[in-house]
């Protein structure tokens, strides 16, 4: 094994340097190197994006998968299966078991009677919900959930590997900045002039030496500093670059949760729309409870309330006009300054697009969803949504 010494030992002398350096600025003894301000917003704002979107990410499986405990054999399995590069076993999931345990039981007590053909008909229903549920947890799973974990396990992991590096090159920085400054005040102080009357000529060759070792040092410390300069300028323009891709990312994010929202609203309307199927396949059978008025009104779904339809004025509701924008006209009172946060790309030609730090012109219509303004630039206008905006007073 080649166990290089020399090497050892450098590294060992720049963990401590660094480790002074950190310690001397806990305390306040020692100056530090203070990035700048855009550059610090771009840390925060990263910051709060990893936390976000780790918590969105978490919360998101416990939605789709409640009860993990109830599944760790088979997550096991999927680890032991995806080492392998094998595909994983389809197997039912509770939805679907329900239904088979009823299909069963129905085979048991007869289909024949009222009882076993009412659990085949619930029993075929509830299969169909169960395969609507993994359609939909299979479409969450590679639309939604893995550009979130694409995010957390690849680009956060560079940005904070890049960030490390960065905080190593500021303390390198400001140890060099240290050393030139204490070998600058050891150099004057060599360099002052003795008293001729009180000074021993032997004194005055020592103060010569001194003074050109000193002078050494601080070209050496000036040199180390040069070094250190370009190299902490260097990585912070790489964690700029970074950082800056965040934005990337939100439009990403974003893209992704509306593939989200429209996998969740497909799947809740197929559910429904079996429901409704089985609850007029309920209603075809005769009536088994004709003595007590209570669970026959319950059962049947041949009365007007029982039928799962949606209410008139709910279907209005859901099919209003869209909001049309060229018509709009901006109040005499009302309209305010807002600064845009981030870059924003109009959907359609109802929206207007957005460039990060630009000023817009915003105000509230009528009837518009409070998640959204009408904002204008010049001759431009068209919605904009509300989170990409801060509103000035």
């Amino acid at each position: 094994m080649d166990f290089n010494v020399k090497k050892l030992a450098s590294d060992a002398g720049v963990f401590f340097t660094r480790a002074v350096q950190f310690t001397g600025e806990k305390f306040g003894q020692v100056e530090k190197t203070e990035l700048d301000a855009h550059f610090e917003n771009l840390l925060s704002r990263a910051d709060s994006t990893k936390n976000w979107t780790e918590r969105i990410f978490r919360q998101t499986e416990v939605l789709l998968q409640p009860n993990p405990i109830d599944h760790t054999g088979a997550r096991i399995e999927e680890f032991l299966y995806e080492k392998l590069d094998r595909t994983v076993p389809s197997r039912p999931n509770n939805g679907e078991l329900l239904g088979h345990y009823m299909q069963d039981a129905a085979k048991d007590f007869g289909p024949g009677t009222p009882y076993g053909s009412t659990l085949i008909k619930v029993g075929d229903c509830e299969r169909r919900l169960g395969g609507a549920q993994r359609e939909f947890l299979q479409t969450s799973a590679i639309s939604f959930l893995a550009p979130l974990r694409n995010f957390l396990e690849g680009d956060w992991r560079t940005i904070s590997k890049e960030r490390r590096l960065l905080e190593n090159r500021r303390l390198d920085l400001d140890s060099s900045k240290a050393r030139l400054k204490k070998a600058k005040l050891a150099e004057s102080k060599a360099a002052a002039v003795p008293d001729f009357q009180e000074t021993r000529p032997r004194n005055y060759v020592l103060s010569a030496s001194a003074s050109a070792l000193w002078s050494e040092e601080v070209d050496k410390a000036a040199h180390e500093l040069r070094v250190a300069q370009t190299e902490f300028d260097r990585q912070a323009e790489v964690t700029r670059l970074l950082l800056e891709g965040i934005s990337s990312t939100h439009v990403n994010h974003l893209r992704c949760l509306h593939e989200f929202v429209e996998a969740q609203t497909a799947y809740y309307k197929q559910c429904y729309l079996h429901m409704q199927d089985l609850q007029k396949e309920l209603g075809r059978f005769p009536n088994t409870f004709a003595g007590n008025p209570g669970l026959s009104m319950a059962s049947s779904g041949s009365s007007p309330q029982g039928n799962a339809t949606l209410p008139q004025d709910a279907a209005s509701a859901v099919e209003t006009d869209t909001l049309k924008i060229e018509e709009v006209q901006a109040p005499a009172t009302g309209t305010r300054k807002a600064k845009v946060l981030y870059d924003y790309d109009a959907a359609d030609t109802s929206e207007l697009s957005l460039l990060a730090d630009e000023l817009i012109t915003v105000y509230t219509v009528p009837g518009m969803d409070s998640d959204w303004l009408v904002g204008e630039r010049g001759n431009q206008k068209g919605r904009v949504p509300v989170t990409y905006l801060e509103l000035l007073s």
